[in-house]
């Protein structure tokens, strides 16, 4: 599974230690180079498309940055429900066109979330304290987690209800996908909303 997490290096590896084996791909992600193959070269394709059992399917939405203010009021609403939280933002360090995930969370806790546990999280932090504050989000102790796409992968919180993607349009297929897909991994209908004004 993961598999858009091999190279192509590595799959040669893999299949060059039989005499002609059978190679299973799966992958729950779209991802392009797969896509190809599936059309243009030799592989063929089995789709599963069934969600777990008791899981609901995703909601998705793509609004512009004028939602904002919905998108807030909707947080808070699921946080009220005790439910839980994801902002993805592109970078760390943000522009005049792009959102920063340290410096978003910051204004958001001054203004919009004053009264809510929120925390951020990325890659430049050190290992001891994404862990500390993955494990708080897991126990429900922050309920807003501002993140980069350090989430994208590996992060299991069947409580969490709501994605958000700030500046969408600079995320790839594969990577929405993916966030999409850190909801909804319980029984209560979960939602991800895109926010771009990319047209």
């Amino acid at each position: 599974d993961e598999q858009h997490r091999f190279g192509v290096a590595q799959r040669a590896k893999l299949l060059s230690k039989g005499d002609n084996p059978h190679l299973l791909v799966m992958s729950a992600t779209p991802i392009p180079r797969t896509l190809g193959l599936i059309i243009f070269g030799d592989l063929d394709i089995s789709v599963i498309d069934e969600l777990p059992p008791n899981r609901k399917p995703v909601r998705t939405v793509l609004l512009p940055v004028s939602g904002r203010g919905r998108i807030y009021k909707f947080i808070r609403e699921e946080v009220s429900r005790g439910r839980q939280a994801y902002i993805v933002c592109p970078s760390v360090e943000g522009s005049d066109e792009m959102k920063s995930a340290v410096d978003f969370c910051n204004e958001l806790q001054r203004t919009v979330f004053r009264g809510i546990s929120i925390a951020c999280l990325h890659g430049r932090m050190k290992s001891e304290e994404k862990e500390a504050i993955l494990s708080d989000f897991i126990k429900n102790k922050i309920s807003v987690l501002v993140s980069t796409t350090v989430i994208e992968v590996g992060v299991n919180v069947p409580n969490a209800s709501l994605m958000i993607v700030e500046n969408a349009d600079r995320f790839g297929l594969s990577q929405l996908h993916q966030l999409r897909g850190r909801v909804g991994r319980g029984s209560r209908k979960a939602y991800c909303v895109l926010v771009s004004d990319a047209r």
